[in-house]
């Protein structure tokens, strides 16, 4: 499981590369790459902290929104068979099957975030 790093509101996943023994991690949530490195978790972070203010920095001065637009609207594709479940069991809790998703996915996310696994 990757780490996530948080710092004015951005986050960024962070990985390990063993055989070059190096972190490096990639700011998520903006339409941008926007990625930075470090030999040690000290510098990753540091790496980090600059990177978003490098970041918003050149937004501010190209006169760029820099956080991604998301529409909350969005296709996920599952097997026949969970879709089926899933929507039996919306039916028999008098539910649409859009807001039986958005209730699983709002409850996974707060078991994450209780879980401390997700900073958000």
């Amino acid at each position: 499981m990757n780490d996530i790093l948080e710092y004015k509101g951005y986050c960024a996943t962070v990985n390990f590369n063993a055989e070059e023994e190096f972190f490096n991690g990639k700011v998520i949530g903006i339409n941008d790459l926007v990625s930075f490195e470090g030999e040690t978790a000290k510098e990753l972070k540091q790496a980090f902290y600059e990177a978003v203010d490098d970041y918003l920095k050149t937004c501010e001065e190209l006169n760029k929104e820099p956080d991604k637009t998301y529409k909350g609207v969005f296709n996920v594709r599952i097997p026949s068979d969970l879709h089926r479940k899933a929507a039996i069991v919306a039916a028999t809790k008098n539910v649409t099957l859009n807001d039986f998703v958005k209730t699983a996915i709002d409850t996974l996310l707060n078991n994450l975030k209780n879980d401390r696994m997700l900073t958000q």
